[in-house]
């Protein structure tokens, strides 16, 4: 009987150290990177430019990644996703200028924008480009945003609509998303900045949105599920080598014996 337990019936190792820290490492990437995808599923949206209105800074086709906001946490210089049946039946990418209130005018003898009697310098224009190839002054309705394209030349934005009943000013409502950054393509990958020139200005600009955190989440997450299931194969590939190395050394002293 105490030889049969002996052989087969004694009870399995316990976990060791190491095994129990990689069950936690794996525990905790998978949180991480699960809760990042979540994360960002609510935050953010993807969305893909459909023309060439945005360049240089958003490309045509680029895709980029939109946060969900309220139109109300809208500042100047937000590239903003919005929606207006007047512009057109698809959603819209372009750069909010003025809110309601301001005094939108161009341009200077320089061919730059004014804002409130404010230059505007906007270094994400194509260096060959002025602000306007046409001259335009107007007041933004309250509760409502002047929206320009970065390509000044081939864009169809607010100074189109400067006729219209608004003066071509598109609802804070309209708004559905502000663009945090272009995921793709990957040469392009990168956060849209705030530009300096609207700092000035009263209200200043828009804070970026969680997108950095969720991205260590994800990555720190990743890096912990491969840590932790690596730590099995390693183990026992040591635990292989080790027998190997004990067989062969009781096979020389047999031999020598």
């Amino acid at each position: 009987m105490s030889g049969a337990q002996g052989a087969g019936g004694g009870k399995p190792p316990g976990r060791t150290p190491g095994s129990v820290l990689s069950g936690l490492a794996v525990a905790v990437g998978c949180v991480l990177f699960l809760g990042g995808f979540v994360w960002g599923a609510v935050l953010y949206k993807p969305y893909t430019v459909p023309t060439d209105s945005m360049a240089p800074t958003i490309g045509q086709g680029d895709r980029v990644l939109a946060q969900r906001i309220d139109g109300g946490e809208v500042r100047r210089g937000d590239v903003v996703v919005f929606h207006d049946q007047v512009w057109g039946d698809l959603p819209m990418v372009k750069r909010v200028i003025g809110v309601g209130g301001d005094r939108v005018e161009c341009c200077d003898k320089r061919g730059r924008l004014r804002v409130n009697g404010k230059v505007l310098e906007e270094p994400y224009l194509r260096s060959d480009e002025q602000a306007s190839s046409t001259t335009f002054s107007t007041t933004v309705p309250q509760g409502r945003l002047f929206l320009l394209g970065d390509h000044r030349s081939d864009s169809l934005d607010s100074r189109v609509h400067l006729t219209d009943e608004a003066g071509g000013a598109v609802e804070r409502g309209a708004v559905t998303a502000r663009v945090d950054a272009i995921a793709w393509p990957l040469g392009s990958w990168g956060p849209v900045g705030r530009p300096e020139a609207f700092r000035a200005l009263p209200g200043g600009v828009s804070q970026p949105g969680p997108l950095g955190l969720i991205l260590v989440a994800v990555v720190a997450g990743a890096v912990l599920i491969l840590a932790g299931a690596a730590h099995g194969p390693i183990v026992r590939r040591r635990a292989g080598s080790g027998a190997r190395r004990d067989r062969a050394a009781k096979g020389k002293v047999a031999a020598s014996g």
